[in-house]
């Protein structure tokens, strides 16, 4: 995402919140009271999203003053102050629920995957997203889960092709439905196909798909299934794969482990704003 995209985005939130105007913040305080923030971590994390808050400040007030402490990615403790910001109260307060929702969410996406890699410990398996996000926060949850340590499967539907259980059923095969996306995209765009069976997975070698999907499989399936496929064809599991049995996925030589509960039950790290009137 530009930094174009990125303000778009973030003056669309800032209007559904603010609405014509925030009526308690200009009711309190005057407009040249200044004031000092503490943004401060309540439980040990990742961190992630931190350029937000100078994103959101400037959208309000170009002369607030940010000082970020750490950076994206760092492991916090409860009690860690990780930015602080000087300006005009009225705009630290109005800009404040926005930045920790999101920071909240992106820290919380990058927390839980980065325990993920720890638990899987398997280094030549990667973990990875899906499109299972938040509308209109892919882009920002898809980071978090870099930071975290994680990769990214397809952005949307258009820069990859997915061939499902609904595709071939339709297309009658998976060899019938490889062959009308081959005739339809071009030599730059890699074929994923999910699979559900050894069949499967012997139709879609055969098939010429560049990446297959073992989906619902257990890690002695999986195992099973990663011998059936060429070197040059990259493997994938996904489908009922918890963060409690994550780790009996390990030496099965997959490749990647896409998991869907990262961004969609993520549970927001707790991270805290503390106000004062500047001396």
């Amino acid at each position: 995402m530009n930094q174009i995209q990125l303000e778009e985005m973030l003056k669309a939130f800032l209007l559904e919140d603010i609405g014509s105007k925030d009526v308690t913040r200009q009711s309190i305080f005057p407009p040249g009271q200044i004031g000092k923030a503490e943004f401060l971590v309540k439980e040990d994390g990742v961190i992630a999203g931190l350029d937000l808050i100078r994103s959101v400040y400037r959208l309000l007030d170009e002369t607030i003053v940010v000082d970020v402490q750490v950076k994206d990615g760092a492991i916090v403790s409860e009690g860690d102050v990780i930015a602080q910001a000087k300006g005009p109260v009225r705009h630290l307060l109005t800009g404040e629920r926005l930045i920790l929702n999101l920071m909240q969410r992106l820290s919380g996406i990058a927390t839980l995957t980065r325990r993920s890699v720890k638990s899987l410990n398997d280094s030549t398996i990667h973990i990875c997203d899906t499109r299972k996000t938040t509308p209109g926060l892919r882009v920002l949850e898809k980071y978090a889960v870099r930071i975290g340590g994680g990769k990214n499967h397809r952005f949307g539907l258009d820069d990859g092709d997915m061939i499902k259980d609904n595709h071939i059923g339709v297309a009658g095969s998976i060899e019938a439905a490889v062959a009308k996306v081959r005739e339809e995209t071009g030599h730059m765009m890699q074929v994923e196909v999910e699979t559900e069976t050894e069949a499967d997975v012997i139709a879609a070698v055969k098939a010429g798909a560049d990446i297959i999907m073992f989906d619902n499989c257990s890690p002695s399936e999986v195992k099973e299934r990663v011998s059936l496929v060429p070197d040059h064809i990259v493997t994938e599991a996904s489908g009922g794969i918890t963060l409690e049995t994550l780790h009996e996925y390990a030496g099965t030589g997959v490749d990647y482990i896409s998991l869907g509960y990262l961004t969609h039950s993520a549970k927001a790290l707790d991270i805290s704003l503390n106000v004062s009137i500047s001396e």
